[in-house]
């Protein structure tokens, strides 16, 4: 049974999500479980890093030599990843197509598994698996234990309201009022960048309630339970796109975030065969098609490399 959603005051510290060695992104962890999870903090961080420096993670020479790269999907994420009349759809799975046939050059093939989301990045970090074939978000918490490939989509937020409503334009004018998010989620963490928008424009942030899931969160936004949604970008246009009438896109709600493969730190040769997978679909067009398909819209000025430190990622996405 899916919890009920959780209303709760916010701030930096309550809804900081745990690590993601700990508690998965998209999973959601009620107020109460909040205390519990600070006194934890110290086994998660034992837990990074013998994730970092315990499993062996395979390398482009380990890799060559069993003959294919093992990669994780969940099948449960549109427009990345979805089923539709009973076969894999959406961006990944016309894109891994074009992995494989890259793959082939270097004389590998290309193994894809099946897991719940809950379970992914785990399974990657734990060595079981070479790279998480799916639409992660990069993150600071990531970044302790991931690299990411050149992100192949823009992960910015956006606000989502009813359509229709007049009382929502520019950020001043959701000063005070309610939104929802998923709890735990990485767009629940940049909050404080929609937060420092409204101080400087005179307002502040509204009441914020979390959900186990979205389709719970604009349920209860078609009602007028909420006033808003913040989401990531694609996730917007791919709502507004399947439900014009009930919903409309608003506008930015935070500097840049990127979409795109986590790959173990110490596997570098293969983020540089991902980076050249990138390179070559980025330069013969096929990344725009499958972009435009799918998210609705091109990323052109999509970083080119790939992003390896919590440094790095704030300077690509503006922060400070």
């Amino acid at each position: 049974m899916l919890k009920k959603p959780v209303t709760v005051p916010y701030s930096r510290t309550a809804s900081t999500p745990a690590p993601v060695w700990c508690v998965p992104m998209r999973t959601g962890a009620s107020p109460a479980r909040f205390a519990d999870l600070r006194k934890a903090l110290g086994l998660c961080i034992l837990s990074a890093f013998i994730a970092v420096a315990g499993p062996a993670h395979a390398d482009m020479a380990e890799i060559k030599q069993r003959g294919e790269i093992k990669v994780a999907t969940e099948d449960d994420y549109a427009p990345f990843n979805f089923i539709r009349d009973g076969k894999p759809a959406g961006f990944h799975a016309e894109l891994l197509e074009d992995f494989k046939q890259y793959a082939a050059e270097s004389g590998l093939k290309v193994n894809q598994e099946i897991l719940p989301w809950t379970g992914l990045l785990a399974a990657v970090s734990g060595g079981q698996y070479d790279l998480a074939y799916t639409g992660a978000l990069v993150t600071d918490e990531r970044l302790r234990v991931f690299n990411f490939a050149p992100p192949f989509a823009s992960a910015q937020h956006y606000y989502v309201k009813r359509a229709g409503d007049t009382r929502l334009g520019d950020i001043a004018s959701l000063s005070g009022k309610t939104l929802g998010v998923q709890a735990g989620s990485a767009l629940l963490a940049r909050l404080p960048e929609l937060e420092k928008m409204l101080k400087a424009q005179g307002g502040s942030l509204g009441k914020v309630v979390e959900y186990q899931s979205y389709p719970e969160a604009y349920a209860d936004l078609a009602n007028g339970r909420l006033d808003y949604v913040v989401n990531a970008v694609i996730s917007v246009n791919d709502l507004v796109k399947a439900r014009p009438g009930v919903f409309e896109k608003g506008m930015a709600v935070s500097g840049n975030g990127f979409a795109a493969w986590p790959v173990p730190k110490n596997s570098p040769e293969l983020l540089t065969f991902t980076e050249g997978f990138m390179k070559k679909i980025r330069d013969n067009g096929r990344l725009k098609e499958l972009q435009v398909k799918w998210f609705g819209e091109a990323f052109p000025d999509l970083p080119t490399e790939p992003i390896t430190t919590q440094k790095q990622f704030h300077a690509l996405a503006g922060l400070e």
